[in-house]
Formats: C-alpha cells, sequence, structure tokens
C-alpha cells in the first residue's frame, strides 16, 4: 500500500522565488530515490506564496528514508523551513 503525503508550505515575503528554486531541486533529488513513487509541486495560481507538495511513497519506510537523506536535511530543513512562515504535512492512504 503506498504512503502519500501532501505538504502545504508558506514562504515568507519575498521569499517566493528562493522557495520555488529550492522545490526545484528538491524534486529533482526525490525523484531520483528508489521508495519514491511520485514527488510533484504546485504553486497557487492566486497567491505565488503558497506551494502545494504531493508526495506518493512506497511505504511509510521509503517516507523515513526519504526524511534520512542528505539532500532533504539540506534543501528542507537548513534552506527552506527558515524561509517559510508555515509548513503543514498531512499523511494519506488510498482506500482501495
Amino acid at each position: 500500500m503506498s504512503y502519500v503525503v501532501v505538504a502545504r508550505w508558506r514562504a515568507k515575503p519575498g521569499e517566493g522565488a528562493t522557495i520555488e528554486s529550492v522545490l526545484r531541486q528538491l524534486a529533482d533529488e526525490v525523484r531520483t530515490e528508489p521508495g519514491n513513487l511520485a514527488f510533484t509541486v504546485h504553486r497557487r495560481r492566486e497567491d505565488p506564496d503558497e506551494f502545494l507538495l504531493y508526495e506518493i511513497y512506497k511505504d511509510e519506510g521509503a517516507f523515513a528514508a526519504h526524511r534520512a537523506t542528505a539532500h532533504f536535511k539540506r534543501l528542507v530543513l537548513s534552506e527552506a523551513v527558515p524561509r517559510l512562515d508555515r509548513r503543514e504535512i498531512d499523511v494519506y492512504a488510498p482506500l482501495d
């Protein structure tokens, strides 16, 4: 059964372009992880400081492995989080 993560990020004022750059780099890295099935980033049309990340992993262990990678620690924890006003993460399971 897959492990689905939906994350909502809100950039601090003036940080939207930097967050976009970080997310583009992150997407390239995450898509190479063996347990990642999909990683899609969206930017809200009406509010470019709002980002939505839709992630699918093989299982919870694959998500844990993702959070332990060097690129997650560098790009998310070190580069993105200090530039965010808000970061929310929700986990879903398919009904199948």
